[in-house]
Formats: C-alpha cells, sequence, structure tokens
C-alpha cells in the first residue's frame, strides 16, 4: 500500500512545481511577449491576451530608434564587463589565500567578507564616499560599487572550490621553481573555470538589470546604462501609456543575458554545486 503512496508524489511533486513556475515566472513573460507586439490601443491596459492585430517589428523599431538602445548598451557593456574582471581576479586572489591559509585572523576576514552575502549596502554612504573620492557620476565609479557588492559571492564559491584541489599541485610547481604569480595563473586558475563561469553569469545578470545603484551613482546623462535609460526614457514621457515600447524595450534589454543564461547554464549549475557542496 505505500508503494503507490510514493509514486503519487512522486508525480505531483514535480507537476506543484510546474505549475508554481508557470505562474510566477511564465505569466509574467507572456504578459511582457504579447504585449510588445500590440498596438498602441490594445497595450493601453496590459493582458494576457493575444493581439487583434501584430506590429512587433514597428514596435521594435520605435523602441530602438527612440529609446536610445545602442548607446545603453555600449554604456552597461563598459560598465558590466570592467566589473567582470575585477571580481574574477580580485575574488580568485582572495579566494585563494583565504582555502590555503589557515589561523583565526584569516578566519576573522574571511567572514568579514563574505559578510556582504548577506548585509545590504548602504546606498547612502557609498554616494557620499564617491563624492569625496570625485567619482561620483562616472563609470569608474560605477563599477568600483558592482566590484565590492559582488565580490562577496565570487569569493564564497572560489574559496570552497579551491579547499576540495589537492595541495600536492601547488607543491609540485613549487619543487619546480614556480612563484606564487605562476602557480596562480598556471594552476589555480584553469582549475577554477566552472566557479569562474557561474561567477561571471551570476554578476552579469544582477549588473546588467540593475537601476537602483545605477540610478543613484550613475544619475543619467550620455553615461546611462540600459535599465536606466529606459527609466529616463520612460519618465521623460516619451513612452507615456506606450506600454507596447516599454515592454518592447524590455525584451530587447534582456535579450543578451538570455542567451548567455541559455548557452552557459549547465556550467552555473556545476559551478554551484563544485563550491558549495564539495
Amino acid at each position: 500500500m505505500r508503494a503507490p503512496r510514493r509514486s503519487a508524489r512522486d508525480l505531483v511533486r514535480p507537476l506543484v512545481v510546474l505549475v508554481l513556475a508557470a505562474v510566477t515566472i511564465g505569466v509574467p513573460l507572456w504578459l511582457v511577449a504579447v504585449t510588445s507586439a500590440k498596438p498602441q490601443a490594445e497595450a493601453v491596459k496590459p493582458n494576457l491576451a493575444l493581439p487583434h492585430h501584430f506590429q512587433a517589428a514597428a514596435n521594435y523599431r520605435q523602441a530602438v530608434d527612440e529609446g536610445k538602445i545602442f548607446q545603453g548598451f555600449f554604456n552597461s557593456l563598459l560598465v558590466v564587463v570592467p566589473s567582470v574582471v575585477l571580481i574574477l581576479v580580485l575574488g580568485a586572489g582572495a579566494a585563494w589565500v583565504f582555502a590555503r591559509r589557515r589561523g583565526r585572523l584569516v578566519g576573522a576576514m574571511y567572514a568579514v567578507t563574505i559578510s556582504g552575502l548577506l548585509l545590504p549596502p548602504a546606498v547612502i554612504t557609498i554616494v557620499m564616499e564617491l563624492r569625496q573620492l570625485g567619482l561620483a557620476g562616472t563609470r569608474p565609479g560605477m563599477i568600483a560599487v558592482y566590484t565590492g557588492m559582488y565580490l562577496s559571492t565570487s569569493i564564497f564559491f572560489m574559496t570552497g572550490f579551491i579547499r576540495t584541489l589537492p595541495e600536492e599541485l601547488e607543491e609540485a610547481a613549487r619543487v619546480d621553481g614556480a612563484g606564487p604569480l605562476r602557480i596562480f595563473a598556471r594552476i589555480i586558475l584553469p582549475l577554477l573555470r566552472p566557479v569562474i563561469a557561474t561567477a561571471t553569469i551570476m554578476v552579469m545578470l544582477f549588473a546588467w538589470s540593475d537601476i537602483f545603484y545605477a540610478f543613484f551613482v550613475l544619475g543619467g546623462g550620455d553615461q546611462a546604462t540600459l535599465p536606466l535609460n529606459l527609466y529616463q526614457v520612460a519618465s521623460a514621457q516619451l513612452y507615456l501609456n506606450n506600454w507596447h515600447l516599454i515592454f518592447a524595450y524590455v525584451v530587447v534589454m534582456s535579450l543578451p543575458m538570455v542567451a548567455v543564461f541559455l548557452v552557459a547554464q549547465r556550467r552555473i549549475v556545476a559551478g554551484i554545486t563544485s563550491g558549495a557542496v564539495k
């Protein structure tokens, strides 16, 4: 009598997960997709119904032309790419030290470092510090903010992964005369590829869609990233009640990260399990 109950549970649980995913993720995605293909008259009040007249090409063309998407895309790249590089390089170096050194001081420093996973950044303090340093409203200031925000995540995953690597590899390299930099570049970094891929994608997904910190640090203008640029366009009444253009902008803005996620989703799972489970 117990076997049928277990099999029923095994069938019900995946169905429940699929239904919840369809409601919480599928419905908003469908709303954005169908609204971006509707004419302005049908998109005034967004709903889940299919458009009576498809004009997706015209909507996307207008969103690209009037929304300065290419400029925002270029600005996002100038902020996100350097941030990812700094997070990976600094995170890998710090994680190597935390994974190989022992002692109370190192443990305390590691605890303080990964506390950024739980403690939210203080926006007012960040803005005041950037103003004191002359970095407010600049791309280097935005890069510094993203690096500080997501460095803890990178260090956390990389430290757990490096601790699983045999130290004999490094000792053999030292016997052959390799210095710390050579060991780090030739041994540690190549072995960190799964975690590096995971950290890269996670940071890119967060930073690419960020508008909150970009609003306070960059403030808009010609350096506005894609999400901030959309906010400026919408607040300037260019897209007032034009939900078809807003959602078309959102779709275009999301396409690069969707493509990155679909291509590297397996590496995301592999990197997370390698750094947190082993």
